[in-house]
């Protein structure tokens, strides 16, 4: 069996840096993972850390080219190690994650960790720069204001749906929301570690807030609140769609791997375009299915589980990628 198709992943991506309002920036790179930019009076809030500290240098590169503000905190918006392990590079800055976040590194920070730099050698390069888990300073339950001066910081355990610990940070003001990966535009959520049950509801909630501009996990900041709606629409069909079919296959004693390539044959059509679809459905459709089943907590991936289930749904054949995790 050859390697994951990601380690051959070594084309740079186009960054964005894009100003949503005054002091309020979206980090996107093509499908790569995002990040926010929140600069207050005195400090700067920087959501989502990167992949490693030597990626997180770029994004620091971009607010000194528009600040010289200390960055005083970072959010982590969840768990995954594209978004969490770079954030040593924001020397002095609290790290802040919802206290699902902190319970998920506890039981498979490491895991998560192994199995991502196994995977990612443009994402994870430098990797020998990350000291280690990302563990966070500051946890909060449900919701917390920060208040950066005069701007309105809110930080929301939102709901379950990419993951448990699933945070946006809203600025009710500015109606400008970094959503994390409860939001993709353009690019499949990942759903290995999801909650789909519950992530209509979230969205419903994310929906809720009002948001006129939104940075997604992945995909191009969205400007206007059409392409919120579109983006949020977007996402939630993917996943009722894939769940859906994930009930019905095991209503009717369905195997996986049937699942998988049934799966695959439905969801093409409608949204094999988009960034990292086939990386993405082998993982969706082992989530979907186990949830199906009765699971309610996602099976932890371990670089070894990653093995096992690519050879049931993929057989013998060369992996097309694992360029996954949000």
């Amino acid at each position: 069996m050859s390697g994951f198709a990601s380690t051959k992943d070594l084309t740079e991506k186009t960054i964005s840096f894009d100003e949503l309002g005054p002091g309020l920036y979206g980090y996107t790179a093509e499908g790569d993972p995002n990040s926010g930019v929140v600069i207050g009076d005195d400090s700067v809030l920087v959501v989502d850390a990167q992949a490693t500290p030597i990626m997180a240098q770029d994004v620091i590169a971009r607010i000194r080219a528009v600040t010289d503000k200390p960055i005083r905190h970072v959010v982590l918006s969840h768990y995954h190690a594209v978004r969490v392990l770079g954030a040593s590079a924001y020397e002095g800055a609290e790290i802040i994650a919802s206290d699902a976040t902190r319970d998920l590194i506890v039981e498979r920070g490491q895991q998560d960790m192994d199995s991502e730099i196994g995977r990612f050698p443009r994402l994870f390069r430098g990797r020998e720069s990350i000291p280690g888990l990302t563990w966070p300073h500051i946890v909060f339950h449900k919701r917390m204001t920060l208040w950066l001066g005069r701007r309105e910081v809110q930080i929301i355990h939102i709901g379950r749906s990419h993951s448990a610990g699933d945070t946006v940070v809203w600025l009710p003001k500015e109606k400008v929301l970094f959503a994390g990966d409860t939001v993709e535009f353009g690019a499949t959520p990942y759903c290995g570690d999801a909650h789909f049950t519950d992530w209509p509801g979230t969205l419903d909630a994310l929906r809720a807030l009002g948001a006129e501009k939104l940075v997604p996990g992945r995909g191009r900041s969205l400007v206007n609140a059409k392409e919120v709606e579109d983006g949020i629409a977007g996402t939630a069909a993917f996943t009722s769609d894939l769940f859906a079919l994930a009930k019905q296959a095991v209503a009717k004693g369905q195997e996986l791997g049937a699942f998988y390539r049934d799966a695959m044959a439905a969801m093409a059509p409608k949204y094999g375009h988009w960034v990292i679809f086939e990386h993405c459905m082998p993982f969706n459709a082992s989530r979907a299915y186990d949830e199906a089943k009765g699971l309610d907590r996602p099976q932890i991936w371990t670089a070894e589980r990653d093995l096992a289930m690519w050879r049931a749904l993929e057989g013998q054949q060369p992996m097309k990628s694992a360029e996954v995790h949000g």
